[in-house]
């Protein structure tokens, strides 16, 4: 990489994601602009079984990973030599998967004798958007992915304020299941996002709200009353349409989370909204979340769909936060599959 004495280089980092059943890799310059961003998706192996095997997810990781870090380092154009650190996603996730990108961001840290960087996976997505634009303080974070939804008050990098989040199941967790009783093919949320789109939310659904004051999430409740409202109406001889049934789910759904997340906005006077995790490449979502901020003035950043699925990008954009700071993890660094943020 030429350049004059007087610049300084960019600040390089690879990125290693494996926590469920993406292997991906990336580099990433600064913290914000991405070099290459390579993703290995398992989505055909596990279709059959109609969701993620974390035993075979684990085995395709450790096939994977490796093909996944050269091309990234291809794409970027960058030698070994330029990175000045490797991150890697410690948890959560599913254990198996996770250790296996641990066990290789370890080795090829200790071969190149570069630092060692772990990231929260939840951190990542939260800094996918970083990759978009700055971010500003204090700024409240979405979260909606399959196996969490929470509402992240942050008042400076790399500090998180969790002040709601599910009591139950996580949106894209309801999102699964609802599409699996309806006999949807996996991946289910996507496919219940599409037929929301040509359908009319006509059926009857509550929406939780939990106590007038609260900022968690329920969705339990919803999944049981999609249910049992498509049951009684195909006993009844009157069954519901599919595409509405969609869009019923998918409106009680979103209507708590942009409301929720609109009402904590506005409380805490927070200065940007952000969309994170992979239910933010929901259409609806990003609709409805786009006309009330706009609404009521409160700037939004959604990242690219290709940024809000699991990737190595946002990975390495949350550490760079940590590696400015000197937050670097030891060689004893273990996958946690429960890891608090």
């Amino acid at each position: 990489m030429g350049m004059d004495e007087g610049q300084r280089r960019p600040r390089l980092i690879l990125g290693i994601e494996t926590s469920c059943d993406e292997t991906a890799a990336a580099v990433v310059a600064d913290g914000r602009h991405i070099l290459s961003n390579v993703v290995a998706s398992q989505m055909a192996l596990h279709q059959p079984f109609g969701g993620v095997v974390p035993e075979v997810a684990s085995r395709r990781h450790v096939e994977q990973v490796s093909l996944v870090v050269e091309q990234a380092l291809q794409q970027a154009q960058v030698d070994r030599k330029d990175l000045s650190a490797v991150a890697v996603t410690a948890g959560p996730g599913l254990v198996g998967a996770l250790l296996v990108g641990v066990a290789a961001a370890k080795a090829l840290a200790l071969a190149w004798d570069l630092p060692l960087v772990a990231v929260h996976h939840i951190a990542g997505h939260i800094y996918a958007n970083r990759l978009v634009g700055e971010m500003t303080f204090p700024l409240l974070a979405l979260v909606v992915s399959g196996g969490h939804t929470e509402l992240i008050l942050m008042r400076e990098h790399g500090h998180y304020d969790v002040i709601g989040q599910t009591r139950d199941d996580a949106a894209g967790e309801a999102y699964d299941k609802v599409a699996r009783f309806l006999g949807l093919p996996y991946p289910g949320g996507a496919e219940l996002d599409r037929l929301a789109q040509e359908g009319r939310p006509l059926v009857p659904l509550p929406r939780t709200w939990l106590e007038p004051d609260s900022y968690d999430f329920s969705f339990s409740g919803l999944k049981t009353a999609v249910i049992q409202a498509v049951t009684r109406a195909e006993q009844a001889g009157r069954p519901w349409r599919l595409e509405d049934v969609a869009a019923s789910f998918q409106a009680a759904v979103v209507e708590v989370l942009v409301e929720k997340t609109v009402r904590a906005a506005q409380t805490l006077g927070v200065r940007q909204v952000l969309l994170a995790g992979g239910v933010a490449a929901n259409q609806g979502l990003r609709r409805t979340l786009q006309e009330r901020c706009q609404e009521l003035g409160i700037p939004l950043v959604v990242p690219p769909l290709s940024l809000c699925t699991d990737n190595a990008a946002m990975i390495a954009a949350a550490a760079d936060i940590l590696y400015e700071r000197g937050v670097f993890a030891e060689m004893d660094l273990n996958a946690v599959a429960d890891l608090a943020l």
